[in-house]
């Protein structure tokens, strides 16, 4: 991802006061920890790296706005978006001491409800961070309803939810998932995230989030999914967002690098494209690049 970096928290705070002086209004953190365990530890800790971040950008860029991506794959040893339990028995005592994560000798299941005590008390850490919008993005089923729960049990009644309502089992996540290390050990997401061919469950998804309380909702990835966007403005009044996502973000530069198409005409289209879609918010990795050009 030409021109992505991991940053540390000096350095997150360097980048948001240039994004601010570009006049964009809004980022998103994700975290990076130093070390990850079973149980997310990093992801609800009050001295976790997105909360330290948090405090030091709205210490420095006080009145940039900064949403928190609310997940655990990041924080986990195994790299799901949730508590995994192992269910049945493997082929052999040899094979369970000996086989790597990846082996298909044991089965998984991701435990949702567990999940979602996590999730709500990862939210409340954000919050009392300084976090100005929670982005749950784990799909666990119920987890805008905890989020929810657990913010107004601790005061923050006012503080929007951004719900990846319909975050499909893509492809274009690559970049990312190698970036954050969050790629599964073992298995994959397609349990809990959606169906790329299934339109019909994004639109039953978005409904359930806001009817338990989602104020905004989130389309990921954007440009492979334009009807999905445009569908969700026709069917719901509350603002819609689009993530461009990393393997979005990658192939256009990768193709401009070789020369294949002009960069700049050709990120000024596909954000156009989500924009017409119905996207009222666009996160982007090109996000400096476009605000420089269009000052």
């Amino acid at each position: 991802m030409p021109g992505v970096f991991n940053m540390s928290v000096d350095e997150a705070v360097k980048e948001c006061r240039e994004v601010a002086s570009l006049g964009i209004p809004s980022v998103i953190l994700f975290g990076l920890p130093e070390s990850k365990d079973e149980k997310a530890t990093g992801a609800w800790a009050d001295n976790g790296i997105v909360q330290k971040a948090a405090r030091a950008i709205k210490r420095e860029v006080p009145n940039l706005l900064i949403m928190g991506d609310v997940c655990l794959c990041e924080y986990m040893s195994h790299g799901h978006c949730g508590i995994v339990k192992p269910i049945g028995q493997p082929q052999s005592v040899g094979a369970a001491a000996a086989a790597p994560p990846s082996s298909t000798a044991v089965e998984y299941e991701i435990v949702n409800d567990a999940s979602l005590e996590i999730l709500a008390r990862t939210a409340v850490s954000q919050a009392r961070a300084g976090i100005d919008i929670i982005a749950p993005s784990d799909m666990m089923d119920g987890r805008v309803a905890a989020i929810r729960s657990g913010l107004d049990k601790n005061g923050f009644e006012q503080i929007p939810i951004l719900s990846y309502a319909a975050k499909f089992a893509s492809g274009f996540y690559g970049p990312f998932r190698e970036a954050a290390d969050s790629a599964p050990q073992f298995g994959d997401r397609r349990s809990y995230q959606m169906d790329p061919a299934n339109v019909r469950e994004a639109m039953r998804e978005i409904e359930l989030d806001l009817e338990e309380g989602a104020d905004m909702i989130m389309v990921k990835p954007a440009i492979a999914y334009l009807d999905v966007i445009a569908e969700a403005r026709r069917r719901f009044d509350v603002p819609i967002s689009a993530y461009q996502v990393s393997g979005e973000y990658a192939m256009i530069k990768a193709a401009a690098q070789n020369g294949w198409i002009d960069h700049d005409r050709v990120m000024l289209e596909s954000l156009t494209s989500i924009q017409r879609a119905g996207a009222s918010i666009i996160l982007t990795y090109f996000a400096k690049e476009v605000a420089k050009l269009l000052a």
